[in-house]
């Protein structure tokens, strides 16, 4: 069990949730807290005006909400924003975005009613993903239409994803023993207010980028290897000149993952002693190498600390109440603002972005040395381990890379600045924040595509070397994974499908060399 409710939600908490098939338990204190706002809400909006509870909701907040109609405006407000388009959203991100809504409440700042949590949790722990399309949110007083989608589901409306379909909302809760929340007071509005989408959605981009990283960094070590590169590029001595954590990081990950190998070199052994011939005007060793191997930490470092900085901000912000307006049951009074806007989780989602688009670019250029026989001088061309002129190896496979890298370097324009008014012009500037961290996936998982050719393509050249065995213990690890899931190959064969097959496994094998 991740008890919810009584701790700072961690990354940790997240990988248990989603992908450790852990369950979610509310605390004691978080239910007092829902309780409290619910009962301090009802007993403090008689008479007032309050946005959203006895008004019109957005640029229509200046028609007052007769009693009567309280009630269905809570309602129409999910059903009527219930209309994204697109393909629908994979269910670990509504799932992650579950945990930040059912968090968000669990503040007690929305004067929700206690059941809107129960089911919540109850979804979780039932894996009752609610279908989400990708196409709707400008990120600005929330995820308004995806959040609508996840609402709807909860009044017992639309489909879920459950026992591995696509069903009605209302006959999975039937299936379950569940039952549809009702709507107290305004229900209908928080659910469907606030950063929980865009923020769940970034909680699972950032626990894949840091895996990205430590996979490319393997990836790197594997490269340096079969170039039989100098050990001083991922040196402490070199890096620690520099003062930025994460090139420092990338360089000793690089260290460790080497420490056993056969096939570094120490380059005062190889340029520094003088029992070597250091005579000849014109040198058949490289005395660097290409900027894609010795300068992995520099490269790979800002997109490390962009990371670890992006997860920061985004687990403040999953850990944060985004309603509007803020029910203060402490000091008897409701504050009317804009916690719902998403430019935190925009800003860094873009961030994400750019970076993972770069590490995609180190990548590909990796790729590239491999493939050029002219500028690796080891290998045949296209790592091809056939007969040259009848086979192709790994050419088509390229132009997948270079293809995907292409698309991320397109898409990773910031949104954060894509503000376009809508509303009635009511929200006359906007955070982009949902269309962002959607893109950002899309970045992530392209990169795993290019960085699943990249191990393709390594394989097929330690075989070719032959160097199998004087690998590092931890690059031999890999390399052997690799091999269960595409065997050596000398004829060319389909690749999509081995292509995928090793992106699900890198995707799906979560490391931890930076936690």
């Amino acid at each position: 069990m991740v008890v919810i409710g009584e701790h700072f939600l961690t990354t940790e908490d997240f990988k248990k949730l989603l992908y450790g098939g852990e369950m979610i338990e509310i605390s004691s204190e978080a239910k007092g807290r829902v309780s409290r706002s619910f009962d301090f809400l009802r007993s403090f909006h008689r008479d007032k005006i309050i946005y959203g509870i006895n008004t019109g909701l957005g640029p229509m907040a200046q028609y007052r909400i007769e009693d009567e109609d309280r009630i269905n405006l809570q309602y129409n407000a999910i059903r009527s924003h219930a209309s994204g388009c697109g393909q629908p959203v994979d269910p670990v991100y509504v799932r992650s975005s579950l945990i930040v809504l059912l968090n968000n409440f669990l503040q007690g700042h929305s004067g929700i009613h206690p059941e809107v949590v129960e089911l919540i949790s109850r979804f979780i722990n039932n894996d009752i993903s609610p279908v989400v399309p990708e196409h709707g949110g400008v990120g600005a007083s929330g995820d308004l239409v995806q959040l609508a989608h996840i609402a709807l589901a909860l009044i017992g409306e639309g489909d879920v994803n459950f026992g591995g379909r696509v069903i009605p909302a209302a006959e999975a809760m039937r299936k379950s023993g569940l039952e549809p929340i009702k709507v107290h007071i305004r229900e209908g509005l928080s659910l469907i207010n606030g950063t929980c989408f865009m923020t769940g959605t970034g909680m699972v981009n950032i626990i894949h980028a840091r895996n990205l990283v430590s996979w490319a960094l393997i990836a790197s070590a594997m490269i340096n290897e079969i170039v039989h590169s100098c050990d001083d590029s991922f040196s402490k001595e070199l890096n620690e000149v520099k003062k930025h954590p994460g090139q420092r990081d990338v360089a000793r990950v690089i260290r460790e993952i080497l420490a056993d190998s056969n096939l570094i070199r120490k380059r005062e052994n190889e340029f520094y002693n003088n029992n070597h011939n250091h005579t000849k005007k014109i040198l058949n060793d490289k005395v660097q190498e290409y900027y894609s191997i010795r300068c992995v930490p520099q490269i790979a470092g800002p997109v490390l600390d962009t990371i670890r900085e992006s997860e920061k901000v985004l687990l403040n912000e999953a850990n944060s109440s985004c309603d509007n307006p803020m029910i203060d049951d402490e000091n008897l009074n409701i504050y009317h603002g804009g916690n719902f806007h998403g430019d935190y989780v925009s800003f860094e989602m873009d961030k994400v972005k750019i970076a993972v688009a770069k590490l995609s670019l180190l990548i590909d250029r990796q790729i590239n040395y491999l493939m050029n026989d002219k500028l690796n001088n080891i290998l045949p061309p296209f790592v091809n381990l056939g007969k040259l002129g009848v086979n192709f190896g790994m050419q088509g496979a390229q132009f997948t890379s270079t293809s995907t890298v292409a698309e991320n370097q397109s898409v990773s324009f910031p949104n954060y600045l894509h503000s376009i008014p809508n509303n009635n012009d009511n929200q006359d500037i906007v955070s982009m924040g949902t269309n962002s961290a959607l893109l950002a996936r899309r970045v992530i998982d392209n990169t795993y595509q290019v960085l699943a050719i990249q191990m393709l393509s390594l394989v097929q050249a330690i075989d070719y070397l032959r160097i199998e065995d004087n690998l590092s213990s931890r690059t031999r690890q890999a390399y052997r994974q690799i091999r269960d899931i595409v065997p050596v190959f000398v004829e060319d064969t389909v690749k999509y499908p081995e292509i995928r097959l090793i992106k699900d496994f890198l995707f799906s094998r979560l490391l931890s060399f930076f936690d």
